[in-house]
């Protein structure tokens, strides 16, 4: 019977689940998500968690016999069966996953699970032993494999699995990666269920964004450490730049940089392979306390805030070990969207980055014209910016490169990249005024989030961000020639 369970559960994750004609996207409400979710979890595992459940004292009752002591045969019988979550846990996640495959893993459980019934019931009952493990054997050769889309798009696949082609997915320790080609011919490159670059040309000028705004803003960058690879485009941005002789990369799933080098190298300049980079694969804040080396520009693209574990990258601690790993004159990026967000959660975000860099700076990525995600930009030291000191650089040979980096995002000169300012501590301060900060002690970000997700308020919070700006305040030299006004059309 759990064998059959085992291979229900199998089943339901791969095959049912997923193809649920379910528009998850339709509603906020977090009672009607619950209650999906509820629904789904008690589909697919409640078989397999009740007859588990019924094992223990099936287990207790088997290696019992007259006169032993009840403690010892229960305590015996738990330290084994923690022994073997135990073991079972980081066997199957760093061993048997990337080694050979969730498909042939599931298929494995499910034969170990009817080789179990092999040794208690063989004695006694050989025809049933003999008949299970024929069962169990067409049980593993069902097993669907857990479809690309799924990998890419997760809760939302019914909705966007019509919108692109999986090409590739691979399984690694910590994730499961997916590239897609969209309808449009566009690629994307999708983490655990969750978009995580593509080449489209709003998401392509954010992450060219989080790269060039440190660079050209800085007198004289050497040293980068990026937090996180995606598809490589904001770190290759960097080597563009002449004098910059390292970029340093820390990204925490190996398989990655390679993937991504394989299907976006014309965007992200084959960083990986660059001669001046080096890559470390480990999680971003154990990095930053093991290492001694400060850096000119850190640039920090993480997975959205509401995606498990990610509001560690936003807490005030992690942008204070971020600040100690900075030069002097350093600076330090950080992508934050503002799509499936709230102005709650953008409040905490920007309050908290705001107290670990009082000199922070705050920029637009719009899409069509409307609010879509940010850059926010952090420095010890105030910032001033000569527009015209940055559009000479732009045209001296040595940074043909940066130009026509630019020129890909159809931006033709200094002015025109700064133009998405959208304001600094100075006058937002006013907008984040009492919003909750994100410490590592309770992590409330990652709570607060979840309340935006499937919210369409990108635009409102950009509004809403922008009528707080002051032009006045603004970072930039009287001599500047800037254009004030918003990017956005909808802007009076």
């Amino acid at each position: 019977m759990l064998t059959a369970a085992i291979f229900w559960t199998c089943y339901t994750i791969a095959a049912s689940l997923p193809y649920w004609p379910i528009d998850t996207m339709l509603t906020r409400d977090p009672w009607q998500l619950f209650q999906l979710d509820m629904a789904r979890c008690l589909w697919a595992i409640l078989p397999a968690a009740l007859l588990w459940g019924a094992s223990m004292p099936l287990a207790l009752a088997a290696v019992t016999s007259g006169g032993e002591d009840p403690g010892r045969v229960v305590g015996g019988v738990y330290a084994a069966n923690t022994l073997g979550a135990i073991v079972g846990a980081l066997g199957v996640s760093l061993v048997l996953v990337p080694w050979i495959g969730t498909q042939n893993t599931q298929r494995l459980l499910l034969v170990v699970s009817a080789l179990g019934a092999l040794f208690v019931l063989l004695p006694r009952a050989r025809e049933a032993v003999a008949g299970s493990l024929i069962v169990a054997g067409l049980l593993a050769w069902g097993i669907d494999p857990v479809p690309g889309a799924l990998i890419a798009y997760g809760r939302r696949m019914p909705s966007y699995m019509n919108n692109s082609r999986i090409i590739y997915t691979e399984e690694g320790r910590n994730s499961s990666v997916a590239i897609g080609r969209l309808n449009d011919g566009s690629t994307e490159i999708d983490v655990n269920g969750h978009v995580e670059a593509t080449t489209l040309p709003f998401d392509m000028k954010l992450q060219r964004m989080v790269g060039h705004l440190p660079a050209l803003l800085h007198p004289d960058p050497k040293s980068v450490l990026g937090i996180g690879f995606g598809a490589g485009v904001s770190a290759g941005t960097f080597t563009r730049y002449p004098g910059i002789q390292k970029i340093t990369i820390c990204e925490i799933e190996p398989i990655i940089p390679p993937i991504s080098t394989k299907y976006f190298a014309v965007q992200n300049y084959e960083v990986f392979k660059n001669p001046k980079t080096h890559m470390y694969y480990d999680d971003a804040r154990h990095y930053l306390m093991t290492t001694n080396e400060k850096f000119d520009i850190i640039a920090s693209d993480p997975l959205d805030v509401f995606v498990k574990g990610t509001a560690a990258l936003y807490s005030k601690e992690y942008f204070e070990a971020v600040k100690r790993h900075l030069n002097p004159g350093g600076m330090f990026t950080l992508y934050v969207p503002l799509y499936e967000s709230d102005e709650a959660t953008v409040k905490s975000e920007l309050a908290t980055f705001f107290d670990a860099f009082p000199y922070s700076t705050v920029w637009a990525n719009n899409q069509s014209g409307q609010g879509y995600d940010t850059v926010f930009m952090g420095q010890v030291e105030p910032l001033e910016i000569d527009v015209a000191e940055i559009e000479k650089r732009l045209h001296r040979p040595d940074y043909a490169a940066v130009a026509q980096s630019l020129a890909d995002l159809n931006v033709y000169s200094a002015a025109n990249l700064f133009s998405v300012y959208m304001g600094r501590n100075t006058d937002l301060g006013e907008w984040t005024k009492g919003a909750p900060l994100n410490r590592d002690r309770d992590l409330r970000l990652m709570y607060l989030a979840g309340w935006g997700i499937n919210s369409s308020m990108a635009n409102d919070i950009y509004l809403k961000m922008m009528s707080f700006r002051k032009m006045d305040k603004a970072p930039f030299q009287r001599d500047s020639t800037l254009n004030p006004r918003p990017t956005n059309a909808n802007l009076p």
